[in-house]
């Protein structure tokens, strides 16, 4: 697999926008929609195409990952701006059984949800990721897989590296879980959970569920490819066992990347429209409707555009379960005339990096004033300057960093091209937004 943003400068000087930008971009696909559908594809019984997918590194790892199970993925012409279609065959119920590896890479969706898709073929699967991806929370995966009388060796470590040892099938039955961690643990079991013999009947026992809008995209995948899902008991799904058909899908652009785009229509009190937002969605980035507003920006969805226009001044806010979009809300509180205060994040400590004391340690290096709480950040007005914003293998905290490199001069983004992660386009498309800032 080629190294996307191979080229990016180790270290990125965010450019400073001298004036309101105007920009109308668009965003490629959603990860979280792409991955999902590529597990999907590879339980059908024929072959699905995804219409204008991502191209990223996780997604690539996704690929790299069905493949090394057996599936088959080739490319197809398509119509989408950022990249081919995908054609999707899944492995044949009589594969080699032969020893196979899953590099995860840092993706959550490739070390949580391809797990139980190992467990479904014969033979064993070894996977292991970056080195931060062994410390990312993988225990309830694990141990879920093992209640369910699937072999797996991770050393007592409930952690990466780990190999699966699978039978060529899966009980399933009833199953309680802790996805206090992650949501993406009870998203993997949902996936697989047709597959299973019995189906799934999942139970998380804990008092929090976090992202609870991306186990909706998870129930709602399903459904559209025809899979039965129960989720009227709060905390509980129940799938159907059953054959998942073939589907043909065009994947919507993903709207948690358009964050930091329309951000820079608060910090430098331009407009900024993002073509191609769904009327309707389950993706979590839709909340920049009402994030946005509440920090003092003007905001509208007319024809498949969502419009965001800024004052220049952005206002504190108190907001909760802002989920993956949270390094960008921080960045641009950061820039805020009144404190905020963010809630409903603690598990951020599990994500690419632990976001909470990154974003707390970035924004106080540039000057500002920002903690951590139980669950969350209070950041409080600061004049800020520049220097050096560390990303720590993450994406999301590479984009922080350009959206405040907007208006704080000399703001350098160690590592850009760790952005090619979600969003390998990211450099050229920033530079495409502050070329429009007419100065």
């Amino acid at each position: 697999m080629n190294a996307p943003n191979a080229g990016a400068p180790a270290l990125w000087p965010a450019p400073l926008a001298p004036s309101p930008v105007d920009a109308v971009l668009s965003v490629p696909g959603s990860k979280s929609l792409t991955n999902r559908y590529l597990v999907l594809a590879a339980l059908t019984e024929g072959r699905s195409r995804l219409r204008a997918p991502l191209h990223s590194r996780d997604s690539e790892l996704m690929v790299s990952a069905l493949r090394a199970l057996g599936a088959t993925v080739t490319e197809a012409e398509g119509t989408g701006a950022f990249g081919p279609d995908l054609l999707i065959d899944p492995p044949q119920a009589a594969a080699s059984a032969d020893p196979r590896h899953v590099d995860c890479g840092l993706a959550g969706t490739v070390m949580r949800f391809v797990p139980p898709l190992a467990a479904l073929l014969r033979g064993s699967t070894s996977f292991d990721g970056d080195p931060h991806a062994r410390t990312r929370p993988m225990s309830a995966i694990i141990d879920a897989l093992r209640t369910l009388g699937v072999g797996i060796d991770d050393g007592g470590t409930g952690s990466l590296p780990f190999t699966v040892s699978g039978s060529g099938q899966v009980a399933g039955g009833k199953l309680e879980i802790d996805a206090g961690a992650s949501s993406q643990f009870v998203s993997a079991l949902l996936l697989a959970a047709p597959r299973f013999e019995q189906g799934l009947h999942l139970i998380h026992t804990g008092s929090v569920l976090p992202s609870p809008d991306h186990i909706a995209m998870t129930v709602s995948v399903l459904r559209s490819v025809g899979v039965e899902v129960d989720d009227s008991v709060p905390f509980q799904w129940r799938v159907a066992p059953g054959p998942v058909a073939a589907f043909d899908v065009t994947i919507e652009p993903d709207l948690s990347n358009a964050g930091p785009f329309l951000g820079a229509a608060l910090v430098t009190g331009g407009t900024v429209r993002v073509t191609g937002w769904p009327e309707k969605t389950d993706q979590v980035g839709d909340k920049w409707r009402s994030i946005l507003p509440a920090l003092g920006a003007s905001v509208s969805l007319s024809d498949g555009t969502l419009t965001v226009t800024g004052t220049g001044t952005i206002h504190g806010a108190e907001l909760a379960d802002t989920s993956e979009l949270a390094p960008t809300v921080a960045a641009l509180l950061a820039l805020a005339d009144s404190p905020s205060v963010l809630t409903g994040i603690a598990h951020l400590r599990g994500h690419e990096t632990d976001r909470l004391a990154a974003l707390v340690t970035e924004i106080n290096r540039l000057g500002g004033d920002a903690e951590e709480t139980a669950d969350g950040l209070l950041i409080r007005p600061a004049a800020l300057h520049g220097g050096t914003w560390e990303t720590y293998a993450d994406h999301r905290m590479a984009t922080a960093g350009a959206l405040i490199g907007l208006a704080v001069p000399d703001v350098v983004v160690r590592d850009i091209g760790t952005t090619a992660k979600t969003l390998p386009e990211f450099p050229e498309l920033w530079q495409q937004l502050t070329d429009s800032a007419v100065s």
